[in-house]
């Protein structure tokens, strides 16, 4: 099942930047590990916000949900999920 999905992320401005090193550095080996394994096929930059959409290649709603709750940057961020279907026009 594919998705695309919308992560914007808020740090608290009072965050010492310690704490947002580390846990940016967590969230960076935890999403490149899911990137190799084909889970997190694609990733792209909003230019000029904190933020992303992202395309998940995944076996379930479930699976998904646990791997969005596993990123360190989870409890920062808000996420919109929309499930994709193949469109019948694609020549794919």
């Amino acid at each position: 099942m594919k998705y695309l999905v919308h992560m914007d992320v808020n740090l608290p401005a009072g965050m010492p930047a310690e704490e947002a090193a580390a846990i940016k550095a967590t969230e960076k080996a935890y999403s490149q590990e899911l990137q190799r394994s084909g889970k997190w096929p694609e990733i792209w930059r909003v230019v000029g916000e904190y933020a992303n959409y992202s395309i998940f290649d995944v076996e379930s709603n479930d699976e998904l949900h646990g791997i969005l709750q596993g990123l360190p940057l989870f409890p920062y961020m808000d996420i919109t999920v929309v499930p994709l279907a193949k469109h019948p026009s694609d020549v794919k």
